[in-house]
């Protein structure tokens, strides 16, 4: 099994870079069939969401508007719980928009349930998520937050690639990796 080392973690293949390019094919779909020709407002949230939101871009056949908001939670391989964002640097106007969050991954829902409180002050006209990775035994909002769409469920696992780092390495791999057990 294909392995990679990040600083003192070893991490082994997950997803593979063909598994993650056919399924953004089919949510890239989804989100034609639902937001369709409405000049809708991605919203891409980084570090991690950067190669996600480029695959889901370059899939949009109508007009759109790309933004990025800057966030971070995790410290080390674990959510440090506390949720860092500014919905300021939002160029775009959102009033009465079609808005699409791109991330790179959902797990407690802190972060996503902190954005979408913050964006729905904007007054969209409608508020969608999408992401590649989805926690479901961690996530704490399941009966407040509907995540649109999902590329991949996945365990409790540190993940690693295709965007994500640990401790600012790996986000170059095309391939998704999880940390090994010892």
């Amino acid at each position: 099994m294909k392995t990679v080392q990040l600083n003192d973690k070893t991490f082994e293949i997950y997803i593979p870079q063909n598994e993650i390019e056919k399924r953004i094919d089919v949510l890239s779909q989804e989100i034609v069939n639902d937001i369709g020709d409405t000049t809708p407002v991605f919203i891409s949230v980084l570090n991690g969401a950067f190669l996600f939101t480029s695959e889901i871009i370059k899939r949009f056949p109508y007009n759109c508007e790309v933004d990025f908001l800057k966030i971070s939670s995790y410290v080390g391989t674990t959510s440090s719980g506390n949720v860092s964002l500014t919905t300021n640097s939002i160029k775009a106007s959102l009033e009465n928009r079609n808005i699409v969050v791109l991330e790179d991954i959902i797990d407690t829902g802190l972060t996503i349930k902190s954005l979408l409180n913050d964006l729905s002050t904007y007054s969209p006209k409608k508020i969608s998520i999408a992401t590649l990775l989805f926690k479901p035994d961690v996530f704490k909002f399941k009966n407040e937050i509907e995540i649109n769409y999902i590329g991949f469920d996945i365990a409790n696992d540190f993940v690693v690639g295709y965007g994500l780092d640990y401790n600012g390495l790996g986000r170059n791999l095309l391939d998704i990796y999880k940390l090994k057990p010892l």
